[in-house]
């Protein structure tokens, strides 16, 4: 394989892998704003549940059904995470990571969009 050939090989597999990342991008966004939006309301939610002064008064299971919105907020949010949220909202970093693995055999790395970074040859003495 002539060093042309080469070349071709590696801005194919560039363009290839910017594209992944990003059309990962925006499902990612999606996610990451999921999970803030489902963050707060459970800190909102656990903020009225602490002040509340019942809350010290019944049960726990009691001040949980009194507070719906902090009891289904915490159910949501246990739910997403139990579904894989933590590595959907880091998606593209875990991509690239995993190449920058591989490639550094290779003498070679990658940006987190997806861009090669070529690296000097090692000298052998």
């Amino acid at each position: 394989m002539n060093s042309l050939e080469q070349a071709e090989d590696l801005k194919a597999f560039e363009r290839r892998l910017t594209e992944y990342i990003h059309c990962l991008q925006p499902a990612t966004g999606r996610w990451r704003m999921l999970l803030i939006v489902v963050s707060v309301c459970t800190a909102t939610g656990a903020w009225n549940w602490l002040i509340d002064p019942e809350t010290q008064k019944v049960s726990f299971l009691t001040s949980l059904w009194n507070h719906p919105f902090f009891t289904l907020s915490c159910i949501t949010l246990i739910g997403l995470f139990f579904a894989g949220i933590h590595k959907r909202v880091v998606a593209p970093s875990i991509i690239a990571a995993r190449c920058r693995t591989i490639l550094a055999e290779y003498n070679m790395s990658c940006d987190d969009t997806g861009k090669l970074i070529l690296k000097p040859r090692p000298h052998v003495q």
